[in-house]
């Protein structure tokens, strides 16, 4: 597995409501949600009625798009990632390791009765002013090489 730069996961934990983007059945759609980060699994983990829009084209099409942006106006200190992912609701046994990383995060969510879902990044673009005007860093999950060809 491909580690994700540095910088790109210190800019994720610093924040907390991703921008995501579904399409299905000829629909767009958008979402913010709140998220906890799973680093060693590459995902951000976050909860959404099964009953909305976005849940309902995320589940005809598990292929998203998002943003976490910084809002500045000081141009020198404009930071964010757009992604790509795949969206899943998790098994049993990944969903109570999800519940305590996003729980610690979010304890006042404990109770509230809504769907987990997983989001597995295949693609970062960080932009970084910081680092320089317009610096971009790439990241992308290197997929896993099929075995039963060996």
């Amino acid at each position: 597995m491909n580690n994700i730069d540095k910088n790109i996961i210190q800019f994720i934990k610093k924040h907390h409501v991703l921008n995501l983007a579904v399409h299905g059945n000829n629909t767009l759609w958008t979402a913010s949600c709140f998220y906890a980060f799973w680093q060693e699994k590459q995902s951000f983990i976050f909860l959404s009625d099964e009953d909305t829009l976005h849940a309902k084209l995320m589940t005809l099409n598990p292929e998203v798009v998002g943003t976490i942006a910084l809002e500045t106006r000081i141009v020198g200190k404009i930071q964010g990632i757009q992604f790509r992912g795949l969206i899943y609701k998790p098994t049993e046994e990944v969903l109570s390791y999800a519940k305590k990383i996003y729980y610690k995060r979010f304890p006042y969510a404990i109770g509230h009765h809504s769907t987990f879902w997983l989001l597995e990044l295949t693609y970062i673009k960080f932009t970084d002013n910081r680092l320089g005007f317009g610096k971009k860093i790439i990241w992308e999950k290197i997929p896993l090489k099929d075995n039963s060809t060996l």
